[in-house]
């Protein structure tokens, strides 16, 4: 894959092949920016839905239990000089059990935190993955490496990279969308940006509370048929002005995204009205609920699957609050109630759809947690799951060591999970390139391998 527009630099490396070769490449290109385009090989999920758990969940306590922590409980060990460990103080430290119990679930009897009642229903579709691993335990930076492989920010995101790759399917929506929390997670916006990707790439961010989206409807008295000769105008400005600097590749996005938004005032309200479900579906997800958490996250993990059915590529649920080191009982306990119903909900509904066999689901925080009193940052040992669009159902695929600090078995570090995830859309991150600063650039920033034991 190439950029939309040509710098001196590529104009120069192409100048091979012809100007005029070089310049109808790029004019193809930009004639495909908001097109679907073909995958590199088969697709087994055609959209995906990012469930991100901001803060780091202590997979010690969620998917990945420890039963020899209740021999260990309270016993001292020597904790050495590890960088992979927000605590970075030697010396003596304790071991802690889990403050949970836990619970045999689904065909294979698959162990869950027993918070996690309406969760326990869906284990059976669901691939739980213990074997992989971190390169930072510091909030932002594992949050760019999680959301963009690049633990500096400033790259392109899984989304970006997503709708760069397959096109959007949907002309009136955007490819990519964000369902933040209260607040957004560290490190802000960088997490979705389109890094050096052209801006129309950059996912969008709908409002946490009130009207998802600002300005769905024109100012009083100005007409659909106004808006259209207004934007005509605009276009006709802006085309001469790119006539005469057409390495201007923000004006185009610029005048996509005008375009865009007039599209989206007629289908957007539609989609975020969740008035149209049903009493049933609303409850599954936890809406309407006693537990506020819950009703949050259903509606943005309702949301989810609705911008999805209407073909959105790729959409980014946050859910904040895992950051738990003391009271973990307590704090990740809240958590739990919060993500039950919301994230079962969705995979039930999903399911029943007939969507959940061409969507992929992923749930994930930023780094593990370790056994100690603390529970210490840990990116030795990270808790996964995936469902659908292609992963193995009712599975565990690798393997932490017995008190949960070190991933021993199918160990993968994240831009193996990255280039598993392109995979199943049918994405090739060896394929999947961009020209930037003189070098062709991807995803996994040096290669990378699909984790096979995770697909069917």
């Amino acid at each position: 894959m190439r950029t939309a527009s040509i710098s001196r630099r590529e104009l120069l490396f192409g100048s091979g092949m012809g100007l005029g070769a070089v310049a109808l490449s790029a004019m193809e290109a930009e004639g495909g920016v908001l097109r679907p385009k073909a995958p590199h090989h088969a697709a087994k999920a055609k959209r995906c839905i990012f469930l991100l758990m901001e803060g780091g969940p202590s997979h010690i306590d969620t998917f990945d239990p420890k039963p020899k922590l209740e021999q260990l409980h309270m016993t001292r060990f020597q904790k050495e000089r590890n960088k992979f460990e927000a605590n970075m103080n030697t010396g003596e430290r304790y071991y802690v059990k889990s403050p949970f119990e836990f619970r045999r679930a689904g065909k294979m009897g698959m162990e869950i935190n027993s918070l996690l009642e309406s969760f326990s229903e869906v284990v059976d579709d669901v691939c739980f993955y213990r074997g992989l691993k971190a390169d930072s335990v510091n909030h932002p930076t594992a949050l760019y490496h999680l959301n963009t492989g690049n633990q500096f920010g400033g790259d392109p995101s899984l989304g970006a990279w997503t709708s760069y790759g397959l096109g959007t399917v949907n002309q009136n929506l955007p490819s990519f969308m964000v369902l933040p929390d209260v607040a957004y997670p560290q490190g802000g916006a960088a997490n979705w940006s389109n890094g050096f990707l052209p801006a129309y790439y950059q996912g969008t961010p709908l409002r946490p509370g009130g009207a998802p989206v600002l300005d769905m409807a024109p100012p009083p008295g100005v007409t659909k048929l106004r808006q259209e000769a207004n934007l005509g105008f605009w276009k006709e400005l802006n085309e001469l002005h790119r006539g005469r600097h057409p390495e201007h590749e923000e004006l185009v996005a610029r005048m996509e995204s005008y375009e865009l938004a007039f599209r989206m005032q007629a289908e957007m309200p539609g989609v975020v009205d969740l008035s149209k479900e049903s009493a049933a579906t609303l409850a599954m997800y936890g809406i309407g609920g006693a537990n506020k958490d819950a009703d949050a996250l259903g509606r943005r993990c309702l949301l989810a699957r609705r911008l999805v059915e209407s073909g959105v590529r790729f959409v980014q649920v946050i859910a904040m609050g895992w950051d738990s080191h003391d009271y973990i009982d307590k704090a990740h306990g809240s958590r739990l109630r919060a993500i039950d119903k919301p994230v079962s909900g969705l995979l039930k509904d999903l399911k029943r759809r007939g969507m959940l066999e061409d969507t992929l689901v992923v749930w994930a925080g930023e780094f593990g947690r370790s056994a100690a009193w603390g529970r210490d940052h840990n990116a030795n040992a990270m808790s996964m799951w995936m469902a659908g669009g292609g992963v193995k159902k009712g599975a565990i695929v690798g393997a932490t060591d017995e008190v949960g600090g070190m991933a021993v078995e199918v160990v993968h570090p994240l831009r193996d999970l990255h280039v598993t995830m392109l995979h199943l859309l049918g994405l090739d991150d060896a394929k999947l390139r961009y020209l930037h600063a003189g070098r062709e650039k991807q995803l996994s920033q040096v290669g990378g391998q699909v984790i096979r034991e995770l697909l069917v």
